[in-house]
């Protein structure tokens, strides 16, 4: 791959810290950030959240900041800067292809994550398609599909009874076309579906397959031409470049065909007052200024993970998880939930449910009283959660009752040392009680009061950031956000 020499990946004089102890060398930013508790003390903060939004890779941070003295606009400006950014926006388009595996002729459509992928590839179904999927799905890979003919089916037992159960309902549809939509990864329980083999079964009937990658991504190598999917998305925020990127990668043929996602410029040939000749391959569906911030980012970590190996970060994680759910085990009350049992392979994703405690104060307890980041809710994914943890329906606005669970994640930036302090804690939790007030505020458990002091951003948005938050829209707090 060519990139202009004025601007590369990785600033010679960037000088990455070194990892904590455990760690990948893959340095994130913030890895250091201390935090405050509501007892008065600072403790290093403990980030277990990466299956929501991962932490920012320094090489990606380096990357962007190489770039943004450069940064023009792209394709169709003449000046050097313009040449440059056009060049890395093409570089970066190789890059996330070469990551995971893209076949000669395939387009690589930047988006801006997962979700964004997911409903241009829903806008560009050809007619006459039918699509099945599953209820253990996100509702990113549920949701774009209901727009059309949609087959659901029920959340599996097992591996064997996925696949099974798609090659039954594939059989079964007459439309003119097929796709399965199935998830690389659970985002509710790391677990990981059988790809190929359902690939396989969907090309036996003449179904094409997508796959969202969201959580995949940032845990495994992906070869698209191993795996037999036809179209798989992802997004910049999980794999280490939060800069509002994400991409669809898949087959060109029906990407030509559909109706461009965004009408406007970039996305033509020609305009005339009586019609438009619109381009084909990525441009079809990127009108407007793309985000080149974004797919360089993205492209920008793609590198830093292929360079470290992603066999690498699937070993390293492969230690956490077994301590993780080891650790859980000997916790009274503690359940882990998942789909197929606890031996089926996963990535670095464990949720489990607490006897007598809400999801929601766990959460708000780890945070306030020992600085660690999870996640507690129904994570976007209501009838997965509903079929695995019925028994536990915090209420969220509206009166809804939706399931709800606590879950850890983590990824390169991830020490042995997070995951004892997240144990003891939790342990230390389970026997004491919190030692603090939790009230619910617009679908969330918050301490009572709050002593905490915000970061003084001074200058970044007006109005600052020291002292509570106040004023949120209750929109701001909608059922998946509140409880996802």
């Amino acid at each position: 791959m060519s990139i202009a020499p004025v601007v590369d990946w990785r600033p010679a004089a960037a000088v990455p810290a070194p990892p904590a102890i455990g760690a990948l060398p893959l340095p994130v930013v913030g890895g250091d950030l201390t935090v405050p508790l509501v007892t008065g003390e600072q403790v290093g903060y403990v980030n277990l959240d990466y299956a929501a939004s991962a932490p920012c890779l320094r090489a990606v941070l380096d990357a962007v900041t190489a770039l943004l003295p450069w940064y023009s606009s792209v394709h169709r400006g003449a000046g050097f800067a313009s040449t440059v950014t056009t060049e890395l926006y093409a570089a970066a388009r190789r890059e996330v292809g070469d990551f995971i595996g893209a076949r000669a002729g395939d387009t690589v459509v930047f988006t801006r994550n997962t979700t964004d992928s997911l409903n241009l590839l829903a806008a560009a179904l050809p007619e006459d398609t039918t699509v099945v999927t599953f209820a253990s799905e996100h509702h990113a890979n549920q949701l774009p599909w209901r727009r059309g003919r949609s087959i659901v089916l029920p959340v599996p037992a097992s591996a064997d009874e996925a696949i099974a159960r798609a090659d039954d309902a594939l059989r079964g549809v007459s439309s003119r076309h097929g796709l399965l939509a199935v998830t690389g990864a659970s985002n509710v329980t790391g677990e990981l579906w059988p790809l190929s083999e359902l690939a396989a079964v969907a090309h036996r009937r003449g179904a094409r397959v997508a796959v969202d990658a969201a959580q995949l991504a940032p845990h495994r190598a992906i070869d698209l031409e191993a795996i037999g999917a036809d179209y798989l998305a992802l997004s910049g925020h999980k794999l280490y470049a939060p800069f509002g990127g994400g991409v669809l990668v898949g087959r060109e043929d029906w990407l030509d065909a559909g109706r461009p996602y965004l009408a406007g410029g970039g996305a033509v040939r020609r305009v005339t007052l009586d019609g438009v000749e619109w381009a084909s391959g990525a441009p079809r569906h990127e009108a407007g200024t793309p985000n080149v911030v974004g797919a360089v980012s993205l492209a920008a970590a793609c590198r830093a993970l292929g360079e470290v190996g992603m066999s690498a970060v699937a070993a390293h994680e492969a230690r956490l998880l077994d301590r993780v759910t080891r650790g859980l085990r000997a916790v009274p009350g503690v359940e882990q939930l998942a789909m197929w049992g606890p031996a089926s392979p996963r990535i670095g994703v464990v949720t489990f449910n607490v006897q007598g405690f809400h999801p929601g104060v766990v959460a708000a307890a780890l945070s306030a009283e020992h600085g660690i980041g999870v996640r507690d809710g129904s994570f976007c994914a209501h009838p997965l959660m509903s079929a695995l943890a019925g028994a536990h329906a915090p209420e969220v606005s509206g009166g809804a009752a939706v399931p709800g669970a606590v879950r850890v994640s983590f990824g390169v930036g991830t020490s042995m040392a997070d995951v004892d302090r997240f144990l003891g804690a939790i342990t230390d939790l389970v026997a004491r009680g919190p030692r603090w007030r939790y009230r619910v505020d617009g679908g969330r458990h918050v301490p009572e009061p709050d002593p905490r002091p915000r970061p003084a951003l001074a200058g970044l948005l007006a109005g600052g950031t020291t002292g509570a938050v106040h004023g949120l829209l209750a929109s701001d707090l909608a059922p998946c956000q509140a409880l996802a």
